[in-house]
């Protein structure tokens, strides 16, 4: 299988600059065939900074070019939908950063149009294909640590700028979408079931009106996850999965760097902290993982990672915890 497939960027938002777009052009089965921008003179820069043949000064005309084959979509949060959409009425494939939709309603609206269509859509948590999380998912789900009683988590970082598109909340800011979101995925992940419901409580900044420290517990049958998530704390991630049998903890569980290896340590609940066994798995460049596993899911027709379900699943997720911080109490998710 050496065909690539062709892929066309809306935007030009710093993750896609610095980390995605050079990430996709490391792929056996994906280039960086076009980006566009609603500044043409920002389309050109960004396409002669990283060898990007074509650029386009709106995101129609990049839809419109027959040689666009796949679709990724960086913009604001509250785009998401919108050029999703549109991208899939032109006939393209999208891979859409998370979170896809903020409310079960715009998820649904996708999907209506998405079950329609002939292509591929799916919702870009890259740490689904990452070899540490394959690795964990199947550590877990064989019961090397028993049943799963409960999962902690925290992704924190500081970030105050106002002007920054995390900080900024009509267009979908704060911590729960930007980076609380993983927690609940790896969750999900590990326990193949939904949660039942959430009690949350928050913090929103004065000025930006945004979650800036969130503390959640979500309820799953059988276990319970509990995380902390802010966007002006020190920057600091982790998970922990306890089990009746043991506990494993992963170190750098979100975005490990992909120039050096990460590990995950489980432990038998036998001895102390430091007589956990130790898996180190090499780095790798989970974007170039993601990218090329939507590739493939174009080229051999098969499923793609993380499809427009998971999209509604989560949004109902934030939609509750939301409405648990509104009401104070514990809410059922929907």
């Amino acid at each position: 299988m050496s065909r690539k497939i062709r892929w066309g960027t809306l935007g030009c938002a710093n993750i896609a600059i610095e980390q995605v777009l050079p990430a996709i052009r490391q792929g056996k089965h994906s280039e960086v065939y076009a980006i566009a921008s609603r500044d043409p003179n920002k389309a050109k820069a960004v396409a002669e900074k990283l060898g990007i043949p074509v650029a386009y000064g709106s995101y129609e005309e990049l839809l419109g070019d027959p040689d666009v084959e796949a679709v990724y979509i960086p913009l604001p949060n509250h785009l998401h939908v919108e050029w999703t959409i549109k991208a899939i009425v032109a006939g393209k494939h999208v891979l859409c950063e998370k979170p896809f939709a903020m409310t079960r309603q715009e998820a649904l609206e996708a999907m209506n149009v998405a079950q329609k269509a002939q292509v591929k859509v799916g919702e870009a948590f890259m740490i689904r294909n990452h070899p540490q999380w394959i690795r964990i998912v199947e550590i877990l789900q064989r019961g090397d640590i028993g049943e799963i009683g409960a999962i902690q988590g925290s992704f924190t970082y500081f970030n105050d700028d106002a002007a920054n598109v995390r900080n900024i909340k009509d267009i979908g800011g704060g911590g729960l979408y930007d980076i609380g979101c993983y927690p609940i995925m790896a969750a999900r992940m590990v326990l193949g079931v939904e949660p039942v419901r959430v009690c949350a409580t928050a913090s929103f900044d004065p000025n930006f009106k945004t979650d800036r420290v969130t503390s959640v517990l979500l309820e799953f049958p059988g276990c319970t996850l509990s995380f902390m998530c802010a966007t002006q704390l020190a920057r600091y991630q982790s998970m922990q999965f306890h089990g009746t049998k043991g506990v494993l903890e992963v170190a750098l569980p979100f975005n490990p760097s992909p120039d050096r290896d990460t590990e995950f340590i489980l432990y038998d609940g036998s001895g102390i902290k430091a007589d956990g066994i130790r898996t180190v798995i090499e780095g790798v460049d989970q974007y170039t993982l993601q990218a090329d596993a939507f590739s493939r899911s174009i080229i051999q027709d098969t499923p793609v990672s993380v499809p427009l379900e998971n999209a509604l699943s989560m949004a109902s997720v934030y939609e509750t915890v939301f409405r648990s911080i509104k009401s104070g109490r514990w809410e059922t998710i929907t």
